[in-house]
């Protein structure tokens, strides 16, 4: 009996990821997916297909024809559509951009938050810093929390000043002034003076020195909020 002998197409791709993406059969994205069942359809037709990696831009003349050919079809204004699928991961980072470009702009009309702005004057500065908000660290950048002159204006506390006996406890008292915390401010200006000047502006605490900043708040314990 005649039995037709299998025929092999070999297919070269200059990606690895996209290489490792078809091999990867835990992947199942549009593309990968499609290509795997179009190989299925072409071993039913008597076709074995592989895929090879090729490095780019060596003179490989099947890789620069598909590059110019790419090219050329970037320049076109009309051009018919062959793939309107958009990956989640694109979706997901335009919606996270135009996200962040909104609220940036909230973030900057907005006449709130204005002591979290002196810590943070932009969304983006805030997103790019990677810091663990614990409670005291909260009270500092935000004047929010257990601290006196907050809960005075609430009518929670009668009093507002500290008790160091020096002012009014507010978050910049406590972190310039207060003298339940002269250990701590200590340590934190000597962390400053090593690159710059005392007292230094508050953004700058948190974008150039966060380290010594981190051990005020670090060591605090929590009754000397109160």
């Amino acid at each position: 009996m005649w039995k037709r002998r299998r025929q092999i197409t070999t297919v070269y791709i200059d990606s690895r990821t996209t290489l490792e993406s078809l091999h990867n059969m835990n992947k199942h994205t549009f593309h990968p997916e499609e290509i795997r069942r179009k190989v299925q359809e072409m071993g039913s037709g008597g076709w074995t297909s592989r895929f090879r990696w090729r490095k780019a831009h060596v003179g490989t003349t099947g890789n620069e024809l598909a590059d110019k050919l790419a090219k050329e079809a970037s320049s076109k204004t009309e051009i018919n559509i062959s793939c309107n699928r958009i990956r989640k991961s694109a979706i997901k980072r335009e919606l996270e951009e135009n996200s962040n470009v909104t609220w940036e702009k909230e973030w900057e009309t907005t006449k709130k938050g204005s002591t979290t702005k002196e810590y943070f004057p932009t969304v983006a500065e805030c997103l790019q810093t990677k810091i663990n908000f614990t409670q005291n660290l909260t009270i500092i950048v935000t004047c929010h929390g257990y601290i006196k002159s907050y809960l005075h204006r609430f009518r929670i506390l009668e009093e507002t000043d500290c008790t160091c006996g020096i002012g009014n406890q507010t978050a910049d008292h406590k972190l310039l002034e207060c003298g339940t915390l002269v250990e701590e401010r200590g340590r934190l200006i000597a962390g400053v003076a090593k690159t710059g000047i005392w007292p230094i502006k508050t953004f700058a605490l948190i974008k150039r020195h966060y380290k010594a900043f981190r051990k005020i708040r670090k060591n605090d314990a929590q009754n000397k909020w109160n």
